[in-house]
């Protein structure tokens, strides 16, 4: 492919824009130009010129935003072609789009439109927020916040959630916000003043497009569904394409494709078209009979939509009954025979469907031609179309002998109420073919950047998980660009070798007594990061009771929502959170805050995770072995992901503690070690560490 590219950037000329001569440097008496950095960008540049897939790991602090933007608005500028830059968070969506972009464009001299795109649930309809304030059976809490929302709309340039002065509670949010499919497009009586459109429009004419992961897979869903890659789908037709935070594409490709059945979900479908509120009947089933000529049983409508919540519930009893006393389930060939009342369960709720949806296009189907353009019969028929796909994933949970690239599997939830909500899933096996075939192949450029790609400084893992590896080797250049952060002087890493095993059932009871002592070490300012969230609560009451007089503040994931937590972690210097999952990652505290990671346990997927269970077989299936091919270096990348929670500028400085023994007395504790940046390191009892951490911290 490389013949087909003339250089459209002269890598030099891009290169110096970073250089303590250009004009970066000019903005800054203290500048220092990074040559990691510079590295780093000639790459991209590269990438760019030649039509490559670009896999380029970059640490914290070597500034990887300039590195991509830079090449990707002179390329844009120079060739007038389109490029997507899609990140992970909100957060760094906004700093690109509020900071880094009209920096980098004011380096480069050159004058682009760049637009930031949120998935459209994060925007308000008109049209179904007008429909929410006639509705009279609102709740009096919900009236407030809708009249503030009502207000708002009036003046609010984007129609964004983030630009309310308040958040609004997510089920109202969830009745007034934009969703794909019941969007009416130009039908719609408010398409003119509509948020989203009015986006779409600005679309086109962008030249740069900052988008997430989720929708930018929306948009590739679309377009290998039939829709191409020169027209507009999801986004407007785009050849170039780069991911920040790349190191999530699994886990956020394998989310989206995913496919989910839900009480609440299906019931929320069902009450568009009826339901019983107050004494009163409502819903789109009345308006629609008043439209049509068929004969029409509404008594009966109406008995088959309670037959079909009935079979719904029958179906979410015999799931939570197979789970028993666990939160997930997953079907296979060791589960099926278990599984049979499920299935059937399953099977009646497909009937069900067919049943009631069936009648209803009856209904659809008597009105006249003139009136099917009235917006009640397209919504109708865009609730019908999403009841009829649950009805397809439960056929599909029917057939999934014949279905070997698809999990399917089950979880729970405790409700407020004390009761469980069962959601049913089926998730892709693997995405790597997904991701090749949508992503890789079709695309002129790809570049792909993260702090944490490579396992032991290798990118095999990450390229076969990704599917980069069925590209042409030729088209695929890696590269590594260290952090030029000092961690060999402001990082001391320290394993307890008094530490039991964690799977030792003495562990918990040392790890909470371990914990306290380390946070008084370092008086608060810590983040303790778990793997499981009943260790994190045991732990954290234990450290509650024991530090409550310190004037050092606990917090606990759950407690408040997650922007709320960090705030106040942040703001409280004393204070410590204790978490888990998603806070190992994308948790940006520099200073004194966030002066001591402590890591409980290696972070290895839990062992019966329904979708890791299914991919570990697959691997065994085929002869090689789970735990090297995937427990061990997933594990690798969230352990690096935590340690890089402590290091977020250049003149922070503080400990990181890992209480799993498994780190000093496993021969693969070596590659989690090779994986880090080079630092102090501490192999000592309990008490000797929390001496240094308390030096090194007053240092």
């Amino acid at each position: 492919m490389e013949e087909l590219f003339e250089e459209q950037i002269n890598p030099e000329y891009a290169v110096s824009l970073i250089s303590n001569d250009g004009p970066l440097a000019k903005e800054s008496p203290f500048y220092e130009e990074r040559p990691s950095q510079m590295a780093l960008l000639k790459h991209i540049t590269e990438a760019f010129n030649e039509g490559k897939i670009g896999i380029f790991e970059a640490g914290t602090g070597v500034g990887k935003s300039y590195a991509y933007l830079i090449p990707a608005i002179l390329f844009a500028a120079t060739e007038g072609k389109r490029v997507v830059i899609s990140t992970g968070t909100i957060n760094l969506q906004q700093q690109l789009a509020q900071k880094d972009v009209p920096a980098a464009l004011k380096i480069t001299g050159k004058q682009l439109k760049c637009l930031l795109l949120k998935g459209r649930q994060n925007y308000v309809c008109r049209r179904r927020l007008a429909d929410t304030l006639e509705e009279q059976d609102l709740f009096s809490e919900e009236t407030e916040e809708l009249e503030r929302i009502a207000d708002w709309v009036e003046t609010t340039e984007d129609g964004s959630r983030s630009d309310l002065s308040f958040m609004p509670t997510e089920s109202l949010w969830q009745r007034i916000n934009s969703e794909s499919d019941a969007c009416m497009g130009r039908k719609c009586p408010y398409c003119e003043k509509c948020f989203v459109m009015k986006l779409r429009k600005q679309a086109a004419d962008a030249q740069i497009l900052i988008v997430n992961h989720h929708l930018l897979f929306a948009d590739i869903e679309t377009r290998m569904g039939g829709a191409g890659y020169d027209d507009v789908a999801v986004l407007p037709p785009y050849h170039h394409v780069l991911f920040d935070e790349a190191h999530g594409i699994e886990n956020a490709a394998t989310s989206f494709f995913s496919e989910t059945i839900s009480r609440f979900k299906i019931i929320k479908q069902l009450n568009y078209l009826y339901r019983h509120r107050k004494g009163a009947a409502q819903g789109l089933l009345f308006t629609l009979e008043a439209l049509s000529s068929s004969d029409i049983d509404m008594a009966q409508c109406i008995a088959l939509s309670e037959e079909l919540k009935t079979k719904l519930i029958h179906v979410e009893d015999a799931a939570l009954d197979l789970m028993e006393n666990d939160y997930t389930w997953r079907l296979h060939q060791g589960t099926a025979a278990m599984a049979e009342p499920f299935l059937y369960a399953m099977h009646l709720l497909a009937v069900a469907i067919t049943d009631f949806c069936g009648l209803v296009r009856n209904v659809i189907a008597g009105i006249s031609e003139e009136d099917q353009e009235a917006q009640v019969v397209w919504e109708a028929k865009q609730v019908l179309r999403r009841i009829e796909s649950v009805g397809q994933l439960c056929n599909n949970f029917g057939q999934w002998e014949e279905k070997n690239d698809t999990v399917f599997w089950m979880s729970k939830r405790r409700l407020n109420n004390g009761s469980w909500l069962a959601t049913i899933v089926q998730t892709p096996l693997e995405i790597a073919g997904k991701m090749n075939t949508g992503v890789f192949e079709p695309m002129e450029t790809v570049v792909c950047t993260s702090a944490t790609l490579t396992v032991n400084r290798d990118f095999g893992y990450w390229l076969r998980r990704t599917g980069v590896h069925f590209a042409d080797p030729e088209r695929v250049v890696t590269g590594e660009f260290d952090s030029p952060f000092p961690y060999r002087t402001n990082m001391l890493l320290s394993i307890p070798q008094d530490a039991p095993m964690p799977s030792d059932r003495n562990f918990q009871s040392w790890m909470e007594d371990a914990v306290v002592r380390l946070i008084q070490a370092s008086d608060g300012r810590a983040l303790v990061l778990f793997t499981s969230y009943d260790s994190l609560k045991y732990a954290c009451t234990a450290a509650r009771n024991s530090l409550d007089a310190t004037g050092i503040t606990i917090l606990m994931q759950g407690d408040d929502d997650r922007f709320k937590l960090l705030e106040t972690f942040r703001d409280d210097e004393k204070s410590v959170l204790f978490a888990t999952d998603s806070f190992w990652e994308g948790v940006d505290v520099p200073g004194t805050s966030l002066s001591h990671v402590i890591i409980v346990k290696l972070p290895f997927a839990v062992p019966n995770d329904p979708v890791f269970q299914a991919r570990s077989e697959a691997i065994e299936a085929r002869g090689g072995n789970p735990f090297m091919e995937l427990s061990l270096p997933d594990a690798v990348v969230h352990f690096r992901q935590g340690v890089g929670r402590l290091i977020r500028r250049s003149t922070d400085h503080g400990a990181v503690t890992v209480l799993d023994a498994r780190l000093i007395r496993k021969q693969y504790g070596s590659l989690f070690m090779n994986s880090i940046p080079d630092c102090r390191r501490l192999v000592a009892p309990l008490s000797d560490i929390t001496v240094r951490i308390r030096q090194t911290l007053s240092e």
